[in-house]
């Protein structure tokens, strides 16, 4: 990464951030550096055969004015000129979003970057904080998000800059501890000859293992997906309950892992759509008690806080963030930034 390809110019305002999913697309609107996000109403990517038609639709619905600039978070990373989506049959073209919508510079960025530059800007009622320790100020923070999958970024504080830093950290390893998670674990299916975290610790990951503990408990259960097994567990179902205990100590011990391996003094943030559906198995202690257990680290692991975020959308926070002082920054661009009469990314 060379200093050329950095974040340090001013984007063209108004600058449109926006949050793609693959059920649902979020878009917001910067008018300048000293101006808050103007959210438009969310659509679904079903309801548009592309994403500069959802723009259009979108900003004409809300009354906002056309961008100059595009700032665009992606599940997945950004590789060439077409972007596919892993879950919607839409594919970024900035190039082509360019000539839709008379931008002059479109940005692609991963969605847990974007996750990752809301981090400094959250207080408040945005997070709420899971046990002890307290933020180090300008100290290197890390997001880590059960959805439809694991996510995973981390935000380094080096020479009075961010930097964001993506990764696959949802894959990592994750066995088991306790004599009652390796009776389970012999029952988890594996993927591909493994059980990485995300197998376990998402949306999609976590009816295997509540089909692990059912084994493991002789019990027979149908669950279709993680909304019924947190159904299931608000009514006190033992396999519902069983399975969404492990669940939080394992994110505690994955979220723990990346709080060692990185030193996140400030601080470890949870976000994604299965966290809010779990919060009280998240802050009865146990999720805190596995973040902490790393012996000879113990008094280490205390010190740095746990946070869930509370608020709606951190990504298109983030994005607005970068988009009003992208110097604060370090953002990587190369083959990320496409401009008005280029003929390739930057």
């Amino acid at each position: 990464m060379s200093a050329a390809s950095l974040s340090t110019a001013a984007f063209p305002f108004p600058v449109l951030v926006a949050d793609i999913g693959g059920t649902n697309a979020r878009f917001a609107l910067v008018r300048d550096a000293n101006s808050p996000a103007i959210h438009s109403a969310q659509t679904a990517t079903a309801d548009h055969p592309n994403i500069s038609d959802a723009i259009r639709k979108s900003l004409a619905v809300s009354g906002l004015e056309a961008p100059k600039t595009a700032i665009i978070a992606v599940a997945g990373p950004v590789t060439g000129d077409a972007i596919p989506l892993t879950n919607a049959d839409w594919v970024i073209e900035p190039r082509k979003m360019i000539a839709d919508l008379g931008l002059q510079t479109v940005i692609v960025v991963n969605d847990f970057e974007a996750q990752a530059l809301a981090l400094p800007g959250l207080s408040g009622a945005d997070i709420e904080q899971i046990g002890g320790g307290s933020i180090r100020e300008a100290s290197t923070k890390f997001v880590l998000g059960p959805g439809t999958g694991l996510g995973a970024a981390a935000l380094i504080h080096a020479a009075n800059t961010w930097i964001p830093v993506p990764g696959e950290g949802g894959h990592v390893e994750l066995g088991p501890v306790s004599p009652e998670e390796f009776r389970i674990w012999s029952h988890i299916e594996q993927v591909g000859g493994r059980l990485g975290a995300e197998q376990i610790l998402s949306g999609t990951g976590m009816p295997r293992l509540a089909r692990g503990v059912a084994a493991a408990m002789n019990m027979d259960r149908a669950f279709a997906n993680a909304a019924d097994i947190t159904k299931a567990a608000e009514a006190g179902d033992p396999v519902g309950v069983t399975t969404l205990q492990i669940f939080a100590r394992a994110l505690g011990r994955v979220a723990g892992d990346f709080a060692l391996t990185l030193l996140a003094r400030g601080g470890v943030y949870l976000t994604g759509g299965v966290t809010p559906r779990i919060g009280s198995f998240l802050t009865d202690g146990a999720f805190r008690a596995a973040f902490e257990a790393k012996a000879p680290h113990d008094r280490l692991m205390a010190s740095i806080p746990t946070f869930i975020i509370r608020h709606d959308n951190p990504a298109l926070e983030g994005l607005a963030a970068f988009a009003r002082h992208p110097d604060r920054f370090a953002v990587d661009m190369t083959g990320r930034r496409w401009n008005a009469g280029e003929d390739q990314a930057t």
